[in-house]
């Protein structure tokens, strides 16, 4: 039999600090998959729902729209959210015309394991904590399984007392909305324990145990993290603006950029064929159906690099441009390599703390990165190759469907400078060597190190030796097919400087000593 289940997503999500500064704390991602689908994968099928909306309300109801366009959602709108007047109490309010029923309540940062009751009782969940303190509390009659009080944060510290954790059937409706109906002020932020305190004054309120994640909070979310991570899925590095979702069927990519997201879905029309068509999209999010096929991380080889590369030769093909597009092709290679380089740079040493100076990297001196960019030939780096492009190509957004022998393509760039068609050749080509030397996999699983003390950097990471005898083909390959290799070598050198502002710390730091190393030894080299 199908319930209801309401589910507060309003909140600004604070305690959740800059992972909250792009997305609703409910679409946070818990290894590839939003907070939110992970929270409606523990209710059955035929679950409706009712959903509060407030801050960053419009990506949850895209996120909805594009996953569940086939389930009974009921969206609300709460405003204000926050401030004066705002608070839980008056998020849940906001939804009473539709909560005329028994219904369940979870909280959007509340994740279990087991078996959830339907409403046909009242109840209340709850679990261990050692820093009990910090949690609203349940007093419980152990004989009899029923709640016997539900205390503030800090009231009842004893044995008896037990977390509350955020998710409660509630079957006597019109009991829990005649308390709600008459909160006051200081009441307004304790939420839905105003009216499952008058269910346990007035009626029997059962206590239900379970094991308890909490997503609201940095520590418990990371372990949440750990408890859900799977060992053979994507290896996504997180970006702060961006995330890839991965649901039953589908797939669905968000971007804070609306231009981002509009220009993602008209390539993939000018890629039709490479990569997976879109299904839909709405202004901060695209989805595709569910590719079958295993991540080339996953299963490459010699043998299926080699099969990579013959096979996209026939994905790069060459643009004939004339004259006016050749110089537009020009300039915009010098915008996305030279002044994209200069301002990521810069913006990484503004916010990593670190001074671009003189350093000493695994005992050897390397000069500041501003010189060594002042050396780079521009010039020579802006004459590219000009033709159909991915922009992101690397392991990870290439997939390989055995039973068939080919590639798709996943992840691609949304513009090469102003073009949606045309990009250098040469940028994939740089793309696929930074993940050679690079692997997300032993990235993900934190397999690096790096001291960066003022003037002096020690680091290292560790490398598949796979991927170094693909790295030592992919040498005589491009070299083979008349591709110039130090150009190459050169702009792999000039993306991990690029990328080390996009990427978390300290992995930024790798990203960036590992460039300035590179790049100092290619000048040197062909001086």
């Amino acid at each position: 039999m199908s319930y209801t289940v309401f589910i507060p997503t309003a909140g600004t999500g604070s305690r959740l600090g800059g992972l909250t500064k792009y997305l609703n704390k409910s679409l946070v991602s818990i290894e590839n998959k939003p907070t939110l689908a992970r929270i409606m994968d523990m209710f059955p099928d035929d679950t409706d729902y009712v959903i509060a909306l407030g801050y960053k309300g419009e990506l949850v109801r895209e996120f909805i729209s594009l996953a569940y366009p086939e389930k009974n959602i009921k969206l609300v709108d709460v405003f204000p959210y926050e401030g004066q007047g705002s608070g839980l109490s008056y998020t849940i309010s906001c939804c009473k015309e539709y909560l005329q029923k028994p219904f369940v309540f979870c909280s959007c940062d509340t994740l279990v394991t087991g078996e959830i009751p339907g409403p046909d009782t009242n109840w209340m969940g709850w679990d261990e904590r050692d820093n009990k303190e910090q949690y609203r509390t349940i007093s419980i009659h152990a004989e009899l399984g029923l709640v016997k009080s539900i205390d503030e944060k800090g009231y009842d510290n004893s044995e008896n007392a037990k977390p509350y954790i955020g998710l409660a059937g509630i079957h006597d409706y019109e009991t829990f909305w005649k308390a709600m109906d008459m909160c006051d002020d200081i009441k307004l932020l304790q939420g839905e324990s105003v009216g499952l305190r008058k269910l346990v004054e007035e009626k029997n309120v059962h206590c239900h145990k379970f094991t308890w994640f909490d997503t609201g909070v940095t520590v418990e979310l990371e372990a949440t993290r750990q408890r859900f991570h799977m060992e053979g899925g994507p290896n996504i590095l997180e970006k702060a603006n961006e995330a890839i979702w991965f649901l039953k069927d589908k797939v669905i990519k968000f971007s804070d950029d609306k231009n981002f997201i509009r220009d993602r879905v008209e390539r993939s029309k000018l890629l039709s064929g490479f990569v997976p068509p879109i299904t839909g999209h709405t202004d901060h999010m695209y989805a595709y159906g569910y590719v079958q096929g295993k991540i080339m991380s996953d299963c490459v080889s010699l043998p299926l690099f080699r099969q990579l590369l013959n096979s996209s030769k026939g994905f790069w093909r060459e643009a004939a441009l004339n004259s006016q597009e050749k110089e537009r092709f020009y300039n915009s290679c010098m915008k996305f390599y030279k002044d994209k380089t200069f301002d990521r740079v810069k913006l990484f040493f503004e916010t990593s703390g670190k001074q671009d100076c003189a350093t000493v990297i695994n005992h050897v001196w390397y000069p500041p990165v501003k010189d060594m960019l002042r050396q780079v030939d521009w010039n020579y780096m802006a004459s590219g190759l000009p033709g159909q492009f991915h922009g992101d190509f690397h392991f990870e957004n290439i997939l390989y469907n055995d039973s068939e022998g080919n590639f798709e393509f996943l992840d691609w760039r949304q513009n090469f400078g102003e073009s949606l068609s045309i990009g250098d050749i040469y940028y994939d080509l740089a793309k696929l060597l930074h993940g050679l030397i690079m692997c997300h996999e032993l990235v993900a699983k934190e397999e690096y190190h790096i001291n960066w003390n003022e003037n002096e950097i020690i680091y290292d990471f560790n490398r598949k030796q796979l991927l170094v005898q693909c790295e030592n083909y992919y040498y005589s390959w491009l070299a083979k097919n008349k591709y110039d290799v130090v150009k190459v070598k050169m702009l792999t050198a000039i993306i991990f400087l690029n990328i080390a502002a996009l990427h978390h710390y300290p992995y930024s730091l790798i990203l960036m000593s590992l460039g300035k190393e590179m790049l100092y030894k290619l000048l040197e080299e062909n001086a």
